[in-house]
């Protein structure tokens, strides 16, 4: 029996797929018995870095999704549309789904998860987030029998690489982002990386996942790295910390309610703390649970051997699946997945951190002293108050707060701005 594979996409992961598949020496067994039949691209003009058997590869998408002898349809088209619509038109046809669409799962995941379980049929997803790291797959199955009270996770290699760079050389944001794209790490528009969307879409999936529910990435806070720069990371690294990406889930209960906060942000991490340690593209997923305690999961989250390598081994676990004629336990909302005692996602001004905090003020006697007497009116208890040094004729003095919820902290930072002493507040950003 052979799997028939209908690929939707041939960029960087779909020809690093297409490799293996065609190279299956020394690899799982199984990929003797998977065979891509049709291929479909947007444009017929741009090169190809493979060889491929004669006219495999066409335009018509439509027509693979419906061609009754595909089994496995493998879609790396990225984007929203047309792809939405080709994975529900596949599952319609009964077919298998393979996806690395971060953007679509996020975004419209409980709706193919709906109509997968109606047809009974598998949607995986392994590389939608991570690159290769096996998260997925170990918050459906391995980490099962925990309850998980949060995931933390460093899930954009772009920006990693861009903070790594940037506190190792002493280099402007915008220099080592022309690099990152040079180096092919960023797009050409890499706004969904710099800006947190990308992360966004994949602490959604993680979220789905581990706490039973669907989540809309439209629920999750998130802003990027685009206001960082290397004042403050030199700052970060004299007070102890390293400033990352982060993506955040975790859950807080108490007797009246169950919450998740979900936010993806630039934080100061403590340097001792494991994910201060992962630099450059790789990626790296926190997770603490009960009775399991904290791991951590950790691998190049990009490019096309991470990434092909975990659509890969979706294709082969569902081509098993088909010989076994058997169902893989997917996310989808089967009843045993969904938590039904469902969590109200707690808001950005609800949720308290310390944070740290840069102003630039007139060089004054007492600064200092009505910086503390104002945090205190709105109940910010300050851990640390530094001048750091000079720009110009302005004093740097850089602030750490205890736990504060944020809309107080705001609050206190509008009032700030009035103070005659204060000429402006360059940066602010929360400490884990």
């Amino acid at each position: 029996m052979t799997i028939k594979i209908g690929l939707l996409g041939l960029g960087v992961v779909g020809t690093g797929v297409a490799k293996i598949i065609l190279d299956p020496s020394g690899r799982n067994s199984l990929l003797n018995e998977i065979s891509i039949v049709k291929i479909g691209v947007r444009s017929l003009d741009k090169s190809r870095q493979i060889d491929l058997p004669p006219n495999i590869i066409g335009t018509d998408l439509e027509s693979i999704v419906n061609d009754p002898d595909i089994d496995i349809i493998v879609e790396l088209l990225g984007g929203l549309e047309p792809a939405r619509t080709l994975i529900l038109k596949a599952i319609t046809n009964k077919k298998h789904i393979v996806t690395a669409n971060k953007a679509v799962m996020a975004l419209h995941g409980d709706e193919i998860y709906k109509e997968a379980y109606i047809a009974g049929i598998n949607v995986l997803s392994e590389a939608t987030v991570g690159g290769g790291i096996p998260i997925v797959k170990a918050l459906k199955q391995s980490l099962g029998a925990n309850r998980i009270e949060s995931i933390v996770g460093i899930i954009n290699g772009t920006t990693n690489y861009i903070l790594t760079k940037m506190a190792s050389t002493d280099t402007k944001f915008e220099t080592v982002l022309m690099e990152a794209q040079a180096l092919g790490y960023a797009e050409s528009d890499p706004s969904a990386d710099i800006d947190g969307l990308d992360a966004a879409d994949k602490i959604a999936i993680l979220a789905s996942l581990g706490f039973g529910i669907q989540i809309n990435r439209n629920d999750i806070y998130y802003e990027g790295i685009r206001g960082i720069n290397s004042i403050d990371i030199k700052y970060a690294k004299q007070l102890g910390f390293v400033i990352k990406l982060l993506a955040i889930v975790k859950k807080v209960e108490n007797n009246t309610s169950k919450k998740l906060q979900l936010r993806v942000h630039p934080t100061l991490v403590p340097r001792e703390h494991p994910l201060a340690h992962v630099n450059g593209v790789y990626n790296a997923v926190l997770v603490e649970g009960s009775p399991l305690g904290e791991v951590m999961f950790f691998g190049e989250g990009a490019g096309s051997g991470p990434t092909a390598s975990a659509v890969v081994s979706d294709i082969i676990n569902i081509a098993d699946a088909l010989k076994k004629n058997t169902i893989i336990d997917s996310i989808s909302p089967s009843p045993h997945r969904i938590n039904n005692n469902s969590y109200e996602i707690t808001s950005i001004e609800s949720i308290k951190t310390p944070f740290y905090v840069r102003f630039l003020s007139k060089d004054l006697p007492g600064v200092i002293g009505h910086l503390g007497t104002m945090f205190g009116k709105y109940n910010v208890s300050l851990k640390s108050v530094v001048q750091i040094g000079f720009q110009g004729n302005l004093a740097e003095i850089v602030v750490i707060t205890h736990h504060v919820d944020e809309g107080s902290f705001r609050t206190a930072l509008n009032k700030m701005c009035t103070l005659e002493a204060i000429d402006c507040i360059p940066s602010v950003l929360r400490v884990l």
